[in-house]
């Protein structure tokens, strides 16, 4: 199997629905930063954060740009750790965000666990796994599932994963398992350049990450991550390819994360040759610019967007931070699970 290109938007691309669906993303992708703004502010601020807040800056657009292709309750989403995009875009409320984050007893775990651990199955949205590499696996698993049942029908999974958790065990154990039995999914891996702190040429030989899908059989593309419109496009594309029976598909996208590891780190190891080249470039600008200079949004239609953004937010952190926190002795928690958190079906 020949080496991947890199995937780019042209002109010629740009149909109405395209158009709809870029600012679409570009709407999920501001309300990601906005809302990941404020929770870094709480999280210094000190108070009813416990626990670490790893914000997506400079993701938000390969990530969303995944989650906007999925169809909540049909599809599986196995989001990381800086998808905060992916998931609203997937369908994912704020409000379940900031309840999990601020240990709320009416969010999706109830107040259990905190952070990025959240999700709803039955509407296909996994909870994220700290050992990273491992949901490729459960994500696989899910698809298998459902083939063995014969529920899989049309659905797909899609999963994310940084460069450095390409390294583990478990992503190719699961990658290889994808590839065998041509399982439709989607593998977002999210160049970032560093593991928290570890570069690149200290994680892979290969000249590109997507070299890999290669020596798996399956196809695979690099995309600019920092440009929304081409990540629709290799996002688009790959989707189709793995809803026709196309097998994995491994989509590469070269950013750099505009933040620490978490909100501990400094990220003082990045030297400013990184900082400075074009892989650093805020994908929340280059949308902006993008649609500004096709007519698609003014400045006053983005200015307007991003007031509507901050006060949604706002009044989202205002309803939660005057909800209760689980009461331990009345809550039927168990050592691995209670039957709320397994359907995550609970009512706020």
């Amino acid at each position: 199997m020949a080496l991947a290109s890199p995937i780019n938007c042209v002109e010629t691309d740009l149909t109405a629905d395209f158009r709809d669906q870029f600012l679409l993303t570009y709407q999920h992708m501001l309300l990601s930063r906005v809302l990941e703004e404020k929770l870094g502010s709480l999280y210094r601020a000190g108070g009813r954060i416990v626990g670490g807040v790893y914000l997506g800056k400079g993701q938000e657009a390969f990530s969303a740009a995944l989650g906007v292709q999925l169809r909540k309750g049909r599809d599986i989403y196995g989001p990381l750790i800086r998808d905060q995009a992916g998931r609203i875009a997937f369908g994912e409320p704020i409000i379940d965000c900031v309840r999990t984050y601020l240990g709320a007893v009416t969010g999706p775990m109830r107040g259990r666990d905190g952070n990025i651990h959240r999700g709803r199955p039955k509407e296909g949205h996994l909870a994220m796994i700290s050992h990273l590499g491992s949901l490729l696996s459960v994500v696989a698993g899910g698809l298998f599932a459902r083939r063995m049942a014969g529920t899989l029908a049309d659905s797909i999974g899609a999963t994310s994963i940084g460069d450095g958790g390409t390294s583990t065990g478990a992503f190719h154990e699961g990658l290889n398992m994808a590839a065998v039995e041509k399982l439709p999914i989607i593998v977002s891996i999210a160049n970032n350049q560093y593991a928290y702190s570890t570069p690149n040429t200290r994680q892979y030989a290969c000249e590109n990450l997507v070299d890999r899908a290669a020596g798996y059989g399956i196809e695979g593309v690099t995309v600019d991550a920092t440009d929304l419109a081409s990540c629709l496009k290799a996002f688009r594309a790959a989707v189709d390819r793995a809803r026709a029976g196309g097998g994995p598909q491994m989509i590469v996208g070269t950013l750099l994360r505009l933040a620490g590891h978490g909100e501990h780190d400094d990220a003082s190891y990045i030297p400013d040759t990184k900082r400075q080249g074009p892989s650093a470039r805020d994908c929340l600008q280059v949308a902006e610019d993008f649609a500004r200079d096709r007519g698609w949004m003014s400045s006053a239609d983005l200015r307007e967007l991003n007031e509507e953004v901050r006060r949604n937010v706002d009044q989202t952190v205002s309803k939660v931070s005057k909800e209760p926190a689980p009461d331990p002795f009345k809550e039927n928690w168990q050592a691995l699970s209670c039957a709320e958190l397994v359907e995550g079906q609970h009512e706020a």
